[in-house]
């Protein structure tokens, strides 16, 4: 199994990915989720919130012992359809986390290029982003 997608391998994947909802909105988990979140905007033509939240550095070592809400939520959630989306899923936790802070939220679903999610498009141990530089 290769660690590296090209970009179009990755968008393919996001061109035949089908979902069983339609959503009011997007919203990604920054930063993380915001080049994900544009791809998906593009297709889904719904508008994108930013949730901020975060858990690792750079180098993808954790940062925080749990992840932290470091802007507050500026958008609204509650009774909206709502697609959470994230690069890469590893523990869950940040997800977690984020689905807590959506509590209201009408109906909830995930999304990950990478890991375990309602939706996702790989779920793999070694795994490149083609878009990160």
């Amino acid at each position: 199994m290769s660690c590296d997608k090209t970009y179009a391998e990755v968008l393919e994947r996001f061109r035949n990915i089908q979902f069983s909802e339609s959503f009011d909105t997007i919203v990604a988990i920054a930063n993380g989720g915001i080049i994900p979140a544009a791809i998906l905007n593009q297709r889904l033509d719904i508008g994108i919130q930013l949730l901020k939240i975060n858990l690792r550095d750079p180098d993808q070592k954790p940062k925080y012992n749990s992840p932290q809400l470091i802007a507050p939520i500026d958008f609204e959630y509650k009774n909206k359809t709502i697609l959470l989306v994230e690069d890469r899923v590893k523990t869950g936790a940040s997800l977690a986390f984020a689905c807590k802070l959506l509590n209201g939220a009408k109906l909830l679903k995930t999304f990950a290029v990478n890991g375990k999610a309602d939706y996702s498009l790989y779920d793999e141990d070694c795994f490149k982003f083609p878009w990160i530089l």
